[in-house]
């Protein structure tokens, strides 16, 4: 069974409402990304990067899935499928995607602030403090932010390694270092950038560039792929 790796990024995710930090004028919600999306910020004030994040899940509640998870989710019918996101909503499995590696961590999870590995379920969309760890310590959120180390990098680097179609969708692959896990797929993979600002990407051979919104141009990759 063939393997597909596939890389979204914000772009599919915006088709089901979710607003990104590109379309936002530079701000998330109106907030700069340093106050809510570093670790400088959660030391500095955590009630605001709480209070951020519980709004990001209250939304996610509110949203579904959109044409292009659904297509992805379906090419599981014939191929060997690895999703690797750079989003930290959970559209994919609500899909059915079976198998998703989150680079920058998950929204509707939290961990410990003194053990990473410790990591729980949020229930609902409030995380509150007063909310531990079982080692006592608070808990913040699951999401890895601007200038902390991406821990499944390699793991994603090992599987973009490994493909035998690679798919991105909805990313401008500028943001390192997921942007780079093209580099890491075979020169003789077949490549497809769905995204309707898309560009050539130099020294990448075998690429097909689909400028359509994921809405779009990957239900009708996804038709093509499977009819193969």
């Amino acid at each position: 069974m063939q393997k597909i790796v596939i890389l979204t990024g914000a772009g599919i995710s915006a088709e089901s409402g979710i607003r990104t930090f590109r379309d936002s004028g530079g701000l998330w919600e109106e907030h700069r990304v340093e106050d809510v999306a570093t670790f400088d910020a959660w030391l500095n004030n955590p009630i605001l990067v709480m209070d951020f994040y519980n709004q990001r899940r209250k939304q996610l509640l509110e949203v579904e899935p959109n044409a292009a998870h659904h297509a992805l989710a379906k090419l599981e019918e014939r191929f060997d499928v690895q999703i690797i996101t750079q989003n930290v909503d959970d559209l994919h499995e609500r899909a059915g995607s079976s198998k998703v590696l989150h680079l920058h961590g998950e929204l509707k999870k939290a961990r410990s602030t003194v053990d990473e590995s410790l990591v729980y379920d949020v229930q609902g969309w409030e995380l509150k403090f007063g909310d531990t760890c079982e080692k006592g310590s608070q808990l913040r959120p699951h999401i890895v932010w601007f200038g902390e180390a991406v821990p499944m990098i390699e793991p994603a680097a090992e599987l973009s390694a490994e493909a035998d179609i690679f798919i991105v969708i909805g990313t401008s692959l500028n943001v390192y270092p997921a942007a780079g896990l093209i580099n890491y797929v075979p020169v003789s993979c077949m490549k497809y950038l769905v995204d309707p600002n898309a560009s050539p990407l130099p020294g990448i051979r075998n690429l097909s560039i689909i400028r359509e919104k994921a809405g779009t141009g990957v239900p009708e990759l996804v038709e093509k792929l499977l009819a193969l």
